[in-house]
């Protein structure tokens, strides 16, 4: 049955405009995205059989177009598609965040640095460069590959504070294991970056560890 012949409150499309896109299932938000299904399938049926054969919503969003088109009913466009909806969702955090301070909206800057970090398969180390105000003056990944001591660099963190002539910064890194306990290295490394900042009158204010679930705070930890 074609999901034109469905009931009104079951349809995906209509359901989301009745009661809100948090009502709806993985496979039924999946199914607005595809529109249209494949032959003996619906778009329902065929988002339910992609978040089987993905494992999952989130192995779909963070494939590679190579393994996102193998994928029945998925291809390029698709793939284009999807990558400018998750664009459009960083930006969109991005937003909130501009023209008031981090410390007045700390959930932001949470969500924020989630949607940057937590696709990563590999560790990413990244700042949230702060003016005076303690408002965004701009977010850049600084180091890519396995994060310790020895390849985060403070005097490459000092150079870009520098660069953009920041007053306080916020440190993050993922953890794709999605384990979002710091290590004994990331607590060194957090120590090692403030006694650097600090000959520059630059203050860390926190340092987000991101991984499955809330980003794990190091400041709320007293780790700072």
């Amino acid at each position: 049955m074609s999901i034109r012949d469905w009931p009104a409150a079951e349809r995906p499309r209509e359901k989301l405009l009745e009661q809100g896109s948090e009502s709806l299932s993985d496979a039924e938000l999946l199914a607005i995205f595809l529109r249209t299904g494949v032959a003996g399938k619906s778009a329902v049926d065929l988002a339910r059989h992609l978040l089987s054969q993905f494992g999952g919503l989130r192995s779909l969003l963070e494939a590679d177009l190579k393994t996102f088109s193998k994928h029945l009913g998925l291809g390029p466009a698709k793939f284009a598609q999807l990558q400018a909806v998750l664009e459009m969702g960083r930006r969109h955090l991005a937003e909130r965040l501009r023209h008031r301070s981090v410390l007045e909206n700390p959930q932001a800057v949470r969500e924020y640095l989630k949607s940057m970090l937590r696709h990563e398969p590999h560790e990413v180390f990244g700042c949230l460069f702060l003016d005076s105000r303690h408002q965004v003056l701009t977010f850049e990944v600084l180091f890519r590959g396995s994060i310790d001591n020895t390849s985060v660099h403070p005097r490459q963190v000092v150079k870009r504070a520098l660069a953009h002539n920041a007053a306080a910064l916020i440190l993050c890194h993922n953890h794709p294991s999605g384990n979002t306990d710091p290590s004994q290295s990331d607590r060194v490394l957090t120590k090692r970056l403030q006694k650097a900042l600090e000959l520059i009158d630059v203050r860390v204010l926190d340092h987000f560890i991101i991984g499955d679930g809330d980003p794990l705070s190091m400041a709320e930890y007293g780790w700072m």
